[in-house]
């Protein structure tokens, strides 16, 4: 009698997947991919420090992170490329490659930086969860991939949640001069963060997420790299000690660990899910943003979380029963 399972899903010592062990795989896609959103919500803290710190600029910040970050993933990429099962990239992959860490990880995190600089924590992550609402619109028009009711429920709880407490910041943060600007510049660093968030879900099946992660943030290094010397900055300010421990903190905790595990989350639970799961990042920077930054948690980001966690629990619970690999 042929097994009811097929040949994909063998476990890795060559039986078969019982329903239970796929329910189990499937929960630590879940697992991983919520605690890689509030690693990554850790980035505007760590920026925010820096800034009340020292006089670093946002460029120079940057370049830090991603100075600090190149040897984890370029040791990535040679591991990826000697495997026996490695496929060589065509042409076109190098280029959407490319273009994708360029888009996610250059010019979004050049615009987030840049915009912290007006804006407080709290608001930036309310303002960068507007991304995995342009995913999912992306991923349905451009890709015809069906949004199903109960994620346009949790889309929209989540959605509200977000405006009620983006407008409640407004209100009392109105007075800070360039707050529209910086607000400006971190929707431009949602809108490009979502168009690496679609295309990454496009080629994690053909590449791999720890490969395609590798050579995405390499690809970003050098426009980062690229950028620093054409604005011919002094390279002697990236040997200052007093920036090496924002750097590290930048590289390691909110860059290198978080973004393997969100390519694991688009991998095992798909785009959508993983774009929805990352809600609860806003909720993160809140209260990471009040207890070691003290900014002020009023009314509205009250509403807010409590609807964002409403949506991540309905989309954690709509899976309970229903979950792949």
């Amino acid at each position: 009698m042929a097994s009811p399972f097929r040949a994909e899903n063998k476990c890795p010592n060559g039986l078969y997947m019982t329903e239970k062990f796929r329910k189990k795989i499937s929960g630590a896609g879940f697992f991983i991919t919520f605690l890689g959103a509030i690693l990554f919500s850790t980035k505007a803290i760590i920026i925010k420090k820096a800034f009340r710190a020292t006089s670093v600029d946002p460029l120079t910040l940057l370049v830090l992170r991603m100075i600090f970050s190149l040897p984890f993933y370029m040791g990535v990429a040679i591991l990826a490329s000697l495997k026996k099962d490695n496929v060589k990239m065509t042409q076109r992959q190098w280029v959407y490659v490319i273009i994708l860490g360029i888009a996610g990880y250059y010019l979004s995190s050049y615009f987030d930086f840049v915009g912290l600089q007006y804006v407080s924590a709290g608001l930036e992550r309310l303002i960068l969860f507007l991304y995995p609402t342009f995913a999912v619109l992306i991923n349905s028009f451009a890709f015809k991939l069906k949004i199903n009711r109960l994620q346009k429920i949790a889309l929209a709880l989540t959605y509200a949640g977000i405006g009620i407490a983006y407008f409640g910041e407004i209100k009392i943060d109105n007075g800070k001069p360039d707050l529209y600007w910086g607000s400006f510049l971190i929707f431009i660093c949602a809108i490009t963060y979502s168009v690496y968030l679609v295309g990454s879900g496009r080629m994690i099946p053909k590449l791999g997420a720890t490969k395609f992660t590798a050579y995405a943030m390499l690809a970003a290094t050098g426009g980062v790299l690229l950028h620093f010397i054409l604005q011919k900055h002094n390279i002697d300010v990236l040997f200052n000690r007093s920036l090496f421990g924002y750097g590290m903190l930048l590289a390691l905790i909110a860059t290198v660990i978080p973004s393997f595990m969100l390519s694991y989350g688009m991998k095992t639970i798909g785009p959508n899910n993983t774009a929805i799961m990352t809600s609860i990042g806003p909720v993160s920077t809140v209260l990471q943003a009040h207890f070691i930054l003290g900014d002020k948690i009023f009314s509205e980001q009250i509403i807010g979380t409590i609807l964002v966690i409403t949506g991540v629990l309905l989309i954690g619970w709509q899976n309970i029963d229903k979950r792949e690999i």
